[in-house]
């Protein structure tokens, strides 16, 4: 006995050592076949000796399901995704500093590894950290990645095995070049610049006319002041019951608004403008004396009657307000 556990001894350095230079060739053998074929491509074997133990690398698998017999629309949105990642890793590692393999194992290579694993939904990305070494993990269980929030980007996979991994060289994502957007873009730009060349002694008297200007602006004022934001802010409903079987189109406080009554505040004070306006500006220059009269009589009626009517709401508004201008 005392021979037997001497010879144990005395061997078991070398077949440590064994075991280390395995795992090294193991990991020199797939760093060289990602550097042409990136992400590894992997069966249920090549699975089981790339994540297998001894193991003093870290290897990234995303298990998937690809072929469309089986209907996994997030699989086949990720996987461009995956596969540009890869591509930048290789492309950014290649002697192999990270000590990091990324491979692909789908569903028809795989069926024993997804069958062992007890997977019933793809993808799903696991992350083996190193079996040995200084940073190894004592369980040896790989991190696994559920894809609860869609398909993700490759710069948030590189992220999240940035946090999961330790200190070291991360190559970066780098995406080609999108020359059928770039060439589209630069379409667009150049026609939409000839058009504006052509339509623009069309165009210029129409951005100089005061009166368009003009009737923009009135109409932005009329929305805002009369309480548009406050209804799409707090949902306010159209109109409401006033409690005898009638409808009621205008809410009592300051703090209270219905739909119809912001529109037909925003008439009164439209009306108003109008009124002013063509008093202002119109009536002037009327050459017939008795037109201008009427005139005036008619658009000043208006403005009296719009007036009584926004004290008469002012009222519902504030029912302690004293004060009211005849007719209404």
């Amino acid at each position: 006995m005392k021979l037997i556990g001497l010879f144990s001894l005395t061997f078991l350095p070398f077949l440590c050592l064994g075991a280390k230079r395995a795992s090294e060739g193991r990991f020199e053998e797939y760093h060289a076949r990602s550097q042409t074929s990136a992400p590894l491509r992997l069966d249920d074997a090549s699975y089981d000796k790339i994540t297998g133990a001894p193991r003093n690398h870290s290897v990234i698998v995303l298990l998937t399901a690809l072929e469309a017999r089986f209907g996994c629309q997030l699989c086949r949105e990720f996987q461009p995704e995956w596969d540009l990642l890869a591509r930048s890793w290789a492309k950014g590692d290649k002697r192999g500093e990270s000590r990091i393999l990324l491979g692909t194992l789908d569903f028809t290579d795989g069926k024993g590894t997804f069958q062992k694993l007890m997977l019933q939904t793809a993808p799903i990305l696991l992350l083996f950290p190193p079996a040995t070494g200084n940073n190894a993990k004592p369980d040896g269980q790989p991190i696994r990645y559920d894809f609860t929030a869609g398909p993700q980007s490759a710069e948030q996979i590189h992220g999240w095995i940035n946090r999961h991994l330790p200190d070291g060289p991360r190559p970066s994502v780098h995406r080609p070049l999108n020359y059928v957007r770039i060439v589209t873009v630069t379409t667009a730009i150049l026609g939409v610049i000839s058009i504006l060349g052509v339509a623009y002694p069309y165009i210029l008297p129409i951005i100089q006319n005061r009166n368009l200007w003009a009737a923009m602006s009135l109409i932005t004022i009329l929305l805002f002041t009369s309480g548009h934001m406050f209804n799409h802010i707090r949902k306010v409903p159209y109109v409401a019951g006033d409690g005898k079987g009638g409808i009621s189109y205008f809410a009592g406080g300051f703090s209270n608004q219905f739909g119809m009554e912001t529109q037909i505040v925003a008439a009164m004070y439209g009306t108003l403008s109008f009124a002013t306006i063509a008093l202002a500006l119109k009536v002037p220059r009327m050459a017939d004396p008795k037109k201008q009269q009427l005139a005036v009589f008619v658009w000043g009626g208006t403005m009296l009657g719009m007036y009584s009517f926004l004290l008469s709401v002012f009222r519902v508004k504030n029912g302690g307000y004293p004060f009211h201008l005849p007719p209404f």
